[in-house]
């Protein structure tokens, strides 16, 4: 039987298995509004300074897909049940732009699970993620790590 994600532990994560969830689409407002607030530069919240950079247009903030897709993890893949939070991702990559109207879902393909041999109440799930647009382009992607509770105590 398969643990649905949102309640999984550490013994439940399975190496190569991948999952897909979301349809998250992006506007103009939005990565106007998200530009304003952190990340400022002119072809994220100046269309004509945008349609004269090397972009060709107004484009999303790669902290922003970055944003899009930790909101997609917390909703479907982060585990209520056992979830500790993260030390960390690795090799963050913006690959293609991501512009107004794209529609975004996140792939996660979990790459290692292994419990932690000095804390062996709780493990570590590696996981490479990317952000994949309606024409099935990886804009974004990241090696991530979470620390998860282990349903079971470490063995004898």
């Amino acid at each position: 039987m398969t643990v649905p994600y949102k309640e999984r532990f550490l013994e439940d994560y399975r190496v190569g298995e991948v999952a897909e969830f979301g349809d998250y689409l992006v506007t103009e407002e939005e990565i106007v509004e998200y530009a304003r607030r952190y990340d400022p530069q002119p072809f994220h919240v100046d269309r004509k300074a945008a349609a004269e950079s090397i972009y060709g247009g107004l484009i999303a903030s790669g902290w922003m897909t970055g944003s899009i897709m930790m909101r997609l993890m917390v909703d479907h893949f982060v585990s209520a049940a056992s979830s500790m939070g993260s030390p960390g991702v690795d090799e963050v990559r913006w690959l293609k732009p991501v512009r107004a109207g794209d529609r975004l879902r996140l792939r996660v393909t979990t790459i290692d699970v292994r419990r932690s041999q000095s804390k062996p109440d709780r493990g570590v799930v590696q996981a490479f993620q990317e952000m994949v647009n309606q024409n099935g382009e990886t804009v974004m992607s990241l090696r991530g790590m979470s620390l998860s509770k282990c349903r079971t105590p470490a063995p004898a």
